[in-house]
Formats: structure tokens, C-alpha cells, sequence
């Protein structure tokens, strides 16, 4: 059994966010960079069923600028036996579609039984890339994951849908994403990040994966008007003399409310 996890690196949630006026992108100088948490728990889903069956190879791929290496590192820190990363210069603002076929080439590259990813990352918060690559590797998918249960040639979880729960199956290979009712994950101990050191990671561009031919764009998608969010502005205050109730009807009425 062959399972690929898929991370990411992202401002910290916790962090400050802003946007950088000039590229239109996330300015990602100004909070530190870390993994993404449902990508540590798609990886933990990953190690857990490694744990119980030794004959499994993880791998953990990320696509990202040169430091998100470490993420990668991270993961292999954690228990991944081995790594990608996936890093060019023209992947830089990359849209859903040129992220898409890229880990799709890492993917075919590196073979798989089952991906695992995340249902949405914290930052761009597509939550489309799932359903995507297994479109593009013509496999089944199953996304949005609550529980999950993995054998040696399914597997299959429940999410939760109006009114109750919807249980799924799918044949391997197939594209699996979790939500954050997966457990968190585990901490690296000494001993994984000293090991993390000696494990492969092998470091691809878009010319590897045989993506772009020689002096084509890489972009999909251009960014036309980039402006900073608006101030909030203070909103409006009722003083109550007997008629803050018609007030405050006229207000939703107004403002389209009510």
C-alpha cells in the first residue's frame, strides 16, 4: 500500500493577514510560515494506518516556494518515509488548475494506492483541488471525510449531509479528502527528526514534471484590480425614548434587513 499525503505551507492562523498590493497576492513575509493543520491530520490518517500495517509506504508531497522544504520536513520528521516537493518560480500565484496538474504530475510521477489531502486549506481556501485531481487521474473520490477506514483495496468513511450521515466507498486507488473531525496530529520526537534527515526528498520543477514547454506561461489566470479592504465603518446607534422598535424596523427595512 502506497498512500500519498498532500500539505501544505501557510501563514500562521494565527498570525496577521494581508495582501500585497503590487502582485495581488498574500504577503507571506509578514506572519510565520507553518503547516497546515488539516494536512497534518491527513498525514496523521496516513501514519495511523502505517502504524498497524508495516508493509505501507508513506509519502508526503507539498507544492510550495523553496521554504516550504520545510513542511515537507515536517512531515517526514513525523513519520513520512519519504518527500516531494514541487517548486518553480512560475508557480508563484499559481491558480487552482496549474496547482492541479502539477500535483497530478507528482502524483503519476510518484505512483500512489490512495491520496490523502485536506477538504480546504487555510489560506486559499479553494477547497476544489480533491475533486479535481482525481478527475485528472480518472479515479474515484470521496471528499469532506469525517470518519475514515482504510483497507487493502478500498476505502470507505462517512460525512456529515442535511438531515444525517452519508456513508462512502470507493475501490483504490482514489482521492480522499478529511475534515477536522480527523484526530490531530502527532509530534515529532527527537529520534523522527534526526531520522527526517537521512529520509529522500526529491525536489521537482514544473520542467521535470514535463508540464510547460520552453517560453510558455505558466499562467492561467491574471490579476486585473488588487485593492486593500475597505475600514470597517461604526455602525449605527439607536437610542431607546420609547420607539427603538420602530427604529430598528425602519432600519432592517432600509438596509434591505428584513
Amino acid at each position: 500500500m502506497k498512500i500519498v499525503v498532500l500539505v501544505k505551507e501557510v501563514p500562521d492562523t494565527y498570525g496577521e493577514r494581508k495582501l500585497n498590493l503590487e502582485t495581488g497576492l498574500a504577503d507571506r513575509e509578514v506572519s510565520e510560515a507553518v503547516i497546515d493543520e488539516i494536512g497534518e491530520r491527513a498525514l496523521e490518517l496516513a501514519l495511523s494506518y502505517a502504524d498497524g500495517n508495516p508493509d505501507t509506504e508513506v509519502v508526503v508531497v507539498s507544492l510550495g516556494p523553496e521554504s516550504a522544504a520545510a513542511t515537507v520536513r515536517k512531515g517526514l520528521a513525523m513519520g513520512a518515509g519519504s518527500g516531494i516537493h514541487i517548486s518553480d518560480e512560475a508557480l508563484r500565484g499559481a491558480d487552482l488548475g496549474l496547482t492541479a496538474d502539477a500535483l497530478t504530475a507528482a502524483l503519476r510521477h510518484t505512483g500512489f494506492d490512495l491520496v490523502i489531502t485536506g477538504n480546504v486549506s487555510t489560506d486559499g481556501s479553494g477547497g476544489m483541488i480533491p475533486a479535481i485531481l482525481a478527475e485528472l487521474l480518472d479515479v474515484p473520490h470521496a471528499t469532506g471525510l469525517s470518519s475514515v477506514d482504510i483497507s487493502a483495496t478500498a476505502v470507505s468513511g462517512t460525512r456529515p449531509v442535511e438531515g444525517g450521515v452519508q456513508k462512502v466507498h470507493a475501490s483504490l486507488p482514489a482521492v480522499i479528502s478529511i475534515t477536522e473531525a480527523l484526530p490531530g496530529a502527532r509530534f515529532p520526537n527527537f529520534k523522527g527528526i534526526m531520522a527526517a534527515k537521512k529520509k529522500p526528498l526529491e525536489a521537482l520543477t514544473l520542467a521535470d514534471l514535463g508540464i510547460l514547454a520552453d517560453n510558455q506561461e505558466a499562467a492561467r489566470s491574471i490579476m486585473l484590480t488588487v485593492a486593500e479592504k475597505p475600514a470597517r465603518e461604526a455602525g449605527v446607534k439607536i437610542n431607546d425614548e420609547g420607539d427603538a422598535g420602530q427604529k430598528l424596523a425602519d432600519f432592517l427595512i432600509e438596509n434591505r434587513l428584513a
